[in-house]
Order: structure tokens, then sequence, then C-alpha cells
């Protein structure tokens, strides 16, 4: 049943996601902070700030809590308090994702964020929601390329005296890391912990679904990259 579930919401959230633009294939550059300060040129790129719609924003919950929830019964994501969705487009998805986590799982968290730029006024400062001192937190990330989003919220929720145990991406592009040899992931893990960051979406998901759909020039494209830059 989990398997089945699994697919359902991974399937739906390619679909959706491709609806409203926010997947494309094509030829797209990315800089995405390599070490040796190259770009690259993709066959597909994710845009999560295109996820802004009522229905995408529901199938991204679902897919958020229900790999959280899947994780937490497996105890590879240890029990943790808050949910951290970095600004600006994690705000969507951190609030979402608490929601949804208690009217489908059952399980209450609270969620917090941080600004850009720090408020001198009122509350001020940069963090809102949820204090994250003291507490076990887990980020929520669009995608991981090089990883340098992702570090800057690990290091935001430190300075503000939380413990980061989790890492939830929606999309693992599945390449090689700053050091061009092994994978983002392993290093994210490297800063929070082995087997501690999770993805709703791999890139060998999005080629399976291509091969589904008989989209065989999407599917070439992406199995072109793979066996350049992906993890072997």
């Amino acid at each position: 049943m989990a398997d089945s579930t699994q697919a359902s919401y991974k399937a739906d959230l390619i679909q959706h996601a491709m609806e409203v633009n926010a997947l494309k294939y094509g030829s797209f550059t990315l800089k995405s902070g390599r070490h040796d300060g190259s770009s690259r040129i993709s066959p597909y790129f994710f845009n999560a700030g295109l996820l802004s719609t009522g229905p995408i924003l529901a199938t991204l919950a679902t897919a958020y809590s229900s790999t959280i929830s899947q994780a937490l019964k497996d105890k590879t994501l240890p029990e943790f308090d808050v949910l951290f969705g970095p600004a600006y487009k994690g705000i969507p998805f951190a609030s979402g994702a608490a929601m949804t986590l208690y009217t489908q799982h059952g399980i209450s968290v609270g969620f917090a964020y941080d600004r850009k730029e720090e408020k001198d006024h009122g509350e001020g400062g940069k963090m809102v929601g949820v204090p994250v001192k003291g507490k076990r937190v887990v980020v929520l990330d669009d995608v991981m390329t090089s990883g340098k989003a992702v570090r800057g919220a690990i290091e935001t929720v430190r300075q503000n005296g939380g413990e980061v145990v989790g890492v939830i991406q929606a999309l693992d592009r599945e390449e090689v890391g700053q050091d061009g040899v092994s994978s983002t992931v392993k290093e994210i893990e490297g800063l929070i912990g082995e087997g501690r960051v999770f993805s709703i979406l791999k890139m060998r998901d999005l080629m399976v679904w291509l091969e589904q759909k008989g989209l065989t020039k999407e599917f070439d494209s992406l199995k072109a990259y793979w066996d350049k830059y992906g993890l072997k």
C-alpha cells in the first residue's frame, strides 16, 4: 500500500508541475556554484516559484508530508519539532506541509521561516514563526544541485539555536556535488548526519515517468545527461 501511495503522489507531482511549467524540458543553463565555477546545460529545469496554484500546492504539501511521515515510521528521520522553510519559496512549503502532516497523518509540528533582511521594528529579527532555539528542525528545500541554499538554511537554524535533524527536498538532481566527486546529498549529510536527507522526487523518477509516457525525445536527453553528470 505504501509503495502504491508513494507512486501516486510522485506521478501527481510530476504531472501537475509540468502543467504549470514548474517542470520543463529543453535546454537550460545552470549556474550552481560548483567547485570549478562552471555552468552546465541541463535538459530539464525545476522552478519551484511556479508552484503557486491551489491544486499544485496541495499536491506538493501531500508529497512533503507523506515523505516525512514514512521516514518517521521507518525511523530514518528522528522525531522533530519544527519545519523550516527558507525565504521565500520555502515559506508556503513549510506551512502547507505542517498543515497536511496534522490533517493527513496526525503529526503536530510548528513551522518557521526567515526573512531576507532583518526587521528593525515590531518583533524584529530575521526569524518568523515558532522559535527554533533548543528545537529539532527539519529543513524543506526545493531542488538541490550544489546545495548552496540548503547550507545557508542549516546555518540560519544553527545561528538561532536550533538543531537540524533532517532535510526534505522536492527534487534530487542526483548529480555530483561541489567537490566534483561525491553527491551533494552526501555533502549535506556530512553536516547533519548520515541518511538525514530525503527527497520526494529523484532524477530517475523523472526518467521513469517520461519512459512510461512514451516521451522518447525528453527521455533520451535526460538519459544522456545522466550518463555524463549523474551519480553512478
